[in-house]
């Protein structure tokens, strides 16, 4: 059973790390790496414009390769949107009825791609459609455990059925990383049977709340979880959001031939069920003569390195092991336009390799729901509802949150090319997953609490273009639903340093401080502090899928 387990979660491991990479590294082969002058030459071409002025070209260039630089974006106190601005300044374009053809803000961004998938080539489905998608999924998770994996939970039938719904539910003792990576995975897959079927962020997580219900009677014979309906919904709507809007950038049905195919199978794999649901629908092979999916700017790091595990406060006294790191930053957060939710988000992909089994390190991430943006004279802000996702597995603790609440996200400009930036977040924790105080161990069970509470997150530096300076924490407490009863307080706070060497490549420095204060009712209270340093190489793709 323990082999079983183990063979599991380190296929899923390396699902996840496949799926992620697959998609980073198509990244350097896309046409969104040309140069400047070819990408500003796509973007013209989308906005039905006659005539462009070269000083209206220069607007939009700007707009194009310096995305994540306010100084080069509205650097001025004049709230004119992007579309007026082009408009303004195209006084030689030609003109029909006095008025100056340009695109609709109301249907592409200011990069030019559609707001919302085209829905005459993207319909939404009769409701039996994404329902069948739930149970064949279910179905063939179902077979795979009893005949191929030939686990004891999958062996089920109307015995066990009748005594999950007559007992009722519980909190489950599953091991950390099934419960708070792997449910939400699979929620990830229920929830787009409703998003590749035309339907919306919001339509779509009832699909993955309804799956997790059934499986969870249905799909085990043990009992139903709390824990899992929790997690397998509302982390599963996170990820199936973003892999979603990561495929998304990836597909192109104007593609044909070998760059079609390494498309559709790239999209796969960040998005099996989107992937089946392409072929059933016919949208796989289908050619068409425009975009029809939303696309945002999308931006990734990539970095490996050594990171150093120290007990206590100690520098560079820990073992070694590499690390591979990938940052994700979906949409353009200061853009003036209507936010849907996921229409910006921020993912960060830890892996650890030489540490035992725990590869995944972290998955930690927010996506915008409802937001707006506003601009104060050169300052720019973001302000709204977020959901937030954060998962930490190493061999010095685990953390597990689900968080919704309010943010702020600001830049402001100091001179071209050099920025601040700041991050506000405060959330409230319905589910939490919190290693005990003799921290992680490498049982098959639960070595954690249950828990919920409130997060912060605070984040600000400074960007100079050629280096940056910038420090994050993240501050949690905890109160215990299941297990030793008591509060947690726990911190994580990382400064960062990174210096550009050549073109995209930088290297970079990041020290890491863990802290946890564990007031127990029965045992005592419990202090603990380590520290990681991290040296590493880094490579920005700035991939805005033009």
């Amino acid at each position: 059973m323990k082999n079983i387990i183990i063979k599991k979660y380190k296929t899923f491991s390396a699902l996840v790390i496949i799926g992620f990479l697959t998609m980073a590294s198509l990244c350097f082969s896309q046409p969104a790496l040309d140069t400047r002058e070819e990408k500003t030459e796509r973007i013209l071409q989308k906005f039905d414009t006659i005539n462009v002025p070269e000083e209206n070209k220069e607007i939009i260039d700007t707009a194009i390769n310096h995305p994540k630089d306010p100084s080069t974006i509205n650097n001025n106190s004049t709230k004119d949107t992007k579309d007026e601005k082009i408009v303004k300044k195209n006084d030689t374009a030609k003109t029909e009825g006095n008025k100056i053809k340009s695109y609709d803000s109301t249907r592409f961004n200011m990069f030019g791609n559609l707001l919302t998938d085209d829905t005459v080539y993207n319909k939404k489905y009769p409701l039996w459609r994404p329902i069948a998608g739930v149970l064949e999924q279910h179905a063939f998770l179902g077979l795979y455990n009893r005949y191929i994996a030939n686990v004891d939970f999958g062996r089920v039938g109307f015995n066990t059925w009748a005594y999950n719904i007559k007992t009722g539910w519980e909190w489950d003792r599953d091991r950390f990383g099934m419960n708070f990576l792997g449910h939400p995975f699979s929620g990830g897959g229920t929830f787009n049977t409703g998003r590749s079927n035309g339907y919306n962020f919001w339509q779509s997580v009832p699909f993955a709340f309804t799956g997790s219900l059934l499986w969870e009677y249905f799909g085990e014979n043990t009992l139903p979880s709390k824990n899992d309906i929790i997690n397998t919904t509302i982390s599963g709507a996170f990820y199936g959001e973003i892999m979603y809007r990561l495929s998304s950038n990836i597909l192109d049905d104007r593609t044909t031939g070998l760059e079609r195919v390494i498309r559709e199978l790239s999209a796969g794999v960040i998005s099996p069920t989107r992937f089946f649901a392409r072929i059933i629908q016919g949208k796989f092979s289908r050619v068409l003569s425009q975009e029809v999916y939303q696309k945002e700017p999308l931006n990734i790091e990539l970095s490996v390195g050594d990171r150093r595990l120290n007990d206590g406060n100690s520098f560079l006294t820990g073992p070694g092991n590499l690390l591979v790191n990938a940052q994700f930053d979906y949409g353009y957060p200061f853009e003036k336009r209507t936010w849907k939710p996921f229409d910006y988000f921020t993912l960060h992909l830890g892996v650890n390799i030489g540490t035992g089994r725990k590869i995944i390190e972290n998955v930690v991430g927010y996506g915008v729901l409802a937001a707006k943006s506003v601009q104060f004279g050169k300052l720019e802000t973001l302000m709204g509802l977020f959901q937030h996702y954060d998962y930490f597995d190493n061999t010095t603790f685990e953390l597990g949150t689900i968080a919704i609440g309010g943010g702020i996200m600001t830049k402001y400009p100091l001179s071209k090319g050099t920025y601040l930036f700041t991050n506000l977040h405060l959330g409230i924790v319905p589910l939490a997953g919190n290693s005990t105080r003799l921290g992680p161990d490498t049982s098959q069970f639960r070595d954690y609490t249950y828990g919920g509470g409130l997060e912060t997150k605070l984040e600000g530096g400074i960007n100079f273009g050629w280096a940056s300076i910038q420090a994050n924490g993240n501050f949690y407490w905890i109160g215990t639903y299941v297990g030793p009863a008591g509060s947690n307080y726990i911190g994580i706070f990382r400064p960062r340093v990174t210096v550009r060497i050549t073109g995209e490549l930088n290297v970079g420095f990041e020290q890491l401080v863990y802290y946890s204060t564990r007031n127990t009712t029965d045992f005592g209270n419990f202090r603990s502090v380590r520290t990681e340093q991290r040296f590493y190489v880094m490579y920005n793709v700035g991939n805005f899928k033009l």
